[in-house]
């Protein structure tokens, strides 16, 4: 039987390609120790983590909430820093949609000035201008006739004061006679 076996071992390597004494050598034997080697290996790592995957999975988990809680405490400092940010830009955008309306009433105003004017119509500074000039007025007349001006009340319109017309002076007859007549 050995003689069988041998004669097979003989055949089997006579057809190897790499040669027949290759996978004899001391190195092949030594690959193929630390093949089983790592193959062991992987079952005991296998077997250990059947034995202590439950260990192993609620230290992940409690790893994991660990790490939640810590980029959740992040996101919510940024997210204080974005809306802090936020709220100063959309005060700065807040003031400068006032600033431009400011602008647009201003330019709708001098146009519609401008167009008033064109008309004829009088700006409420000429009517203010006015009214200032009547009072200065009242008051002049009031000292020139001695304080007996009467001035209205604010809201009445004021009445002309009637004053007699100054009389004109009579008429002087002659005294001289014409000539001819006696």
């Amino acid at each position: 039987m050995v003689k069988k076996a041998q004669k097979k071992a003989d055949k089997k390597h006579a057809s190897n390609p790499f040669g027949a004494g290759l996978l004899d050598t001391p190195f092949a034997a030594t690959v193929r120790d630390s093949a089983q080697q790592i193959w062991l290996a992987g079952l005991g790592a296998f077997s250990k983590a059947q034995a202590e995957g439950g260990k192993v999975f609620e230290s992940l988990v409690k790893d994991g909430v660990d790490l939640q809680r810590k980029t959740q405490s992040a996101a919510e400092d940024k997210l204080g820093e974005v809306s802090s940010r936020m709220s100063s830009v959309a005060g700065e955008v807040s003031a400068k949609a006032g600033q431009q309306w400011d602008k647009l009433e201003s330019i709708f105003e001098d146009r519609t000035a401008k167009a008033l004017g064109k008309l004829g119509i009088p700006t409420a500074k000429d009517m203010d201008a006015l009214v200032s000039e009547v009072k200065a007025l009242r008051a002049e007349v009031a000292r020139l006739s001695g304080g007996k001006a009467a001035t209205p009340a604010s809201g009445k319109k004021a009445t002309p004061a009637k004053t007699a017309a100054p009389k004109a002076p009579a008429k002087k007859t002659s005294t001289v006679r014409k000539r001819g007549n006696v």
